[in-house]
């Protein structure tokens, strides 16, 4: 028998393993890649003879697919970084472990279109790219954690609003989702508000559970208190866009902080609204990455995902604040 040095065996190995191909995703189980298909096929642009390019076909079938962007360079980024993370990290690992849905983690927004995806590297400058990548026709709701003014293209902008808007696909915001794209009214239309300020920073804050029933909110107790940095919000904000879930006790606030802007004690801490066929939720839970370990938070962002992308459903219905 020759003799062949650890190296090349690890070659050998490495080589052989391509035509053991992953059995497909089960029905019901945990998602595992499905089976790739292959072809000989000259690749675009190139003089070199055929080459086998593998064509995959999507990897979990029957999943639902999520989105997720985290992207907050151009915004707050030192009091979010570990936050964000978490978050996408807490996001897909809920998502997997209730075989609820598969997320893609992405901090840039090249996937936010329709149009064909190729990158920017090499591999699209030579024509060696064997697949495109995936865009918004892939996914079934798209999470945002970002922050300051995105940098989409105008393209960008009409496809995440027509993923929502006429898809009938899902959106969810969380905490500085709405410190974002102040420059583009239209993504505030649809995300139901923006950001005006944070009067009393990282507190215990005393919140109401409003709409008990609505998924997202079953796990939380009817009055109950949470150390997170709350918000208040300005327009385009409206209790008649917008079905309000929870929102701060404003008979525990200290309203004479002369941070505070709005006159009514309208806080919400989290709405559900239609935009068009497609479904959005948004929360500010989520600014404390310890935040992320509280299993009720777990629980309200795994089921508001779940309701946006069409898993589950239940009503949306605006309504004034109650008076007591």
């Amino acid at each position: 028998m020759p003799h062949f040095s650890a190296r090349t065996i690890a070659v050998m190995l490495a080589v052989s393993s391509l035509s053991i191909l992953p059995a497909a995703a089960q029905s019901g189980g945990a998602p595992t890649p499905a089976t790739a298909g292959a072809a000989n096929t000259a690749l675009p642009g190139s003089s070199a003879g055929p080459r086998k390019i593998f064509h995959i076909p999507d990897p979990y079938p029957g999943w639902k697919k999520v989105l997720f962007i985290g992207d907050i360079h151009n915004g707050a980024q030192v009091a979010h970084d570990f936050s964000v993370s978490h978050a996408m990290a807490t996001i897909e690992e809920l998502g997997r472990k209730n075989h609820a849905f598969v997320t893609i983690l992405r901090t840039d927004e090249e996937l936010l279109t329709k149009q064909k995806v190729c990158g920017t590297g090499k591999y699209a400058a030579d024509g060696s790219m064997p697949f495109p990548g995936r865009n918004l026709n892939y996914f079934d709701a798209v999470v945002f954690y970002t922050n300051g003014e995105l940098q989409l293209t105008d393209e960008q902008r009409k496809a995440l609003l027509s993923f929502v808007h006429d898809d009938g696909k899902g959106f969810v915001g969380i905490h500085t989702a709405t410190a974002t794209s102040r420059d583009w009214p239209e993504y505030g239309k649809m995300i139901g508000g923006y950001f005006d300020n944070h009067p009393w920073g990282v507190f215990n804050a005393p919140v109401v559970v409003e709409e008990p029933d609505f998924p997202a909110m079953k796990a939380f107790p009817k009055h109950f208190r949470i150390t997170d940095e709350m918000y208040e919000y300005m327009a385009p904000y409206s209790r008649k866009d917008v079905d309000v879930l929870a929102r701060l006790d404003q008979s525990k606030l200290d309203l004479s902080n002369k941070n505070v802007h709005r006159k009514d004690g309208d806080f919400p801490v989290a709405w559900a609204k239609m935009y068009g066929k497609g479904r959005v939720f948004y929360s500010d839970l989520g600014h404390s990455p310890a935040t992320w370990d509280n299993p009720e938070v777990q629980q309200m962002y795994l089921q508001a995902i779940r309701w946006a992308d069409g898993s589950i459903d239940a009503p949306v219905t605006p309504h004034p604040m109650p008076e007591h």
